[in-house]
């Protein structure tokens, strides 16, 4: 049986937990989408954005809100798929390297510890992260290749293309 104090610390982190990411709480564990989506995966930014060319490391950086700001100072927003899509769990596996329940867990400790404001935005499908990049200056995501339009800007990775020999995205 845990004791009373470690019952409370218990409740009050999850109190926490609930307060600055509700959102991370409700996500399921399990994912049964397949190991990768049909189209390899393409990195939009806001048109206005100057980025045009990222490593793999800094994608990971930026999408573990290691790095929360562009290089113009502008604040980075990122948009996460929901669970049970393929490109999200093809993003946990290859930028993140995470699986789901570690995905949460990680977003909890960095809300808790106050290091982040918020969360990634949680978008339903590409089309409503295609239009929330076109609409939000300093955000970034991910969609499949063939639905990016000249609305955004697609970001190289390691200086390829999607539809480049070695993308690291497929």
């Amino acid at each position: 049986m845990a004791s009373v104090a470690a019952t409370t610390r218990i409740r009050r982190a999850q109190a926490w937990a609930t307060l600055l990411g509700l959102f991370v709480l409700q996500l399921p564990l399990e994912s049964t989408a397949q190991d990768t989506p049909a189209m390899p995966i393409a990195i939009v930014v806001h048109k206005d954005s100057s980025i045009d060319d990222l490593s793999l490391q800094e994608l990971r950086n930026i999408f573990l809100a290691n790095q929360q700001f562009w290089p113009d100072r502008t604040r980075i927003t990122l948009m996460m798929r929901a669970p049970k899509s393929d490109e999200r769990d093809f993003v946990l596996d290859r930028i993140y390297q995470m699986d789901e329940a570690q995905f949460r867990q990680y977003w909890i400790a960095k809300m808790f510890r106050a290091e982040v404001p918020s969360g990634p935005k949680i978008v339903f499908s590409n089309d409503m992260a295609l239009a929330l990049v076109i609409a939000i200056p300093g955000s970034i995501s991910f969609i499949k290749s063939n639905e990016v339009t000249d609305e955004v800007r697609l970001v190289k990775v390691d200086g390829k293309l999607p539809g480049d020999e070695g993308y690291p995205l497929k």
